[in-house]
């Protein structure tokens, strides 16, 4: 008898070929479910951040006409043909310092937030 046969027949009488077996099917299955569960993950992503830059294109969009509009109310206001855009650079000027000065705080917050997003959606 060579070792293979020993080994054959050893796992047949310690029915362990039933096992392993079992075993191999149950590696194979769990690897098939995790398998699609990232696929699941991946398409949720997926969809979840088109819709988001679907968003935000409106968004732009929306604030690109709506400062133009802006500006030419005050062009209008102050007859005037560039004081309105002035005016409204202006405005986001002080947006983009009030950002630069409290990033860290606000990178922060955003941390936090999205770290309780991620914890609640594990439960």
């Amino acid at each position: 008898m060579n070792m293979d046969n020993i080994k054959e027949s050893v796992f047949k009488f310690l029915k362990l070929d039933n096992l392993i077996a079992n075993l191999s099917g149950y590696v194979e299955t769990k690897a098939e479910l995790i398998k699609i569960e990232i696929r699941e993950d991946v398409s949720r992503i997926l969809s979840r951040a088109i819709v988001i830059i679907t968003m935000i294109f409106f968004v732009l969009l929306f604030l690109l006409f709506f400062s133009i509009g802006l500006a030419h109310y005050f062009n209008t206001f102050f007859e005037a043909s560039f004081a309105g855009y002035w005016i409204v650079s202006a405005i986001y000027l002080v947006a983009f310092l009030v950002f630069l000065v409290f990033r860290k705080t606000i990178h922060k917050n955003f941390g936090k937030y999205f770290s309780e997003i991620i914890k609640r959606k594990e439960k």
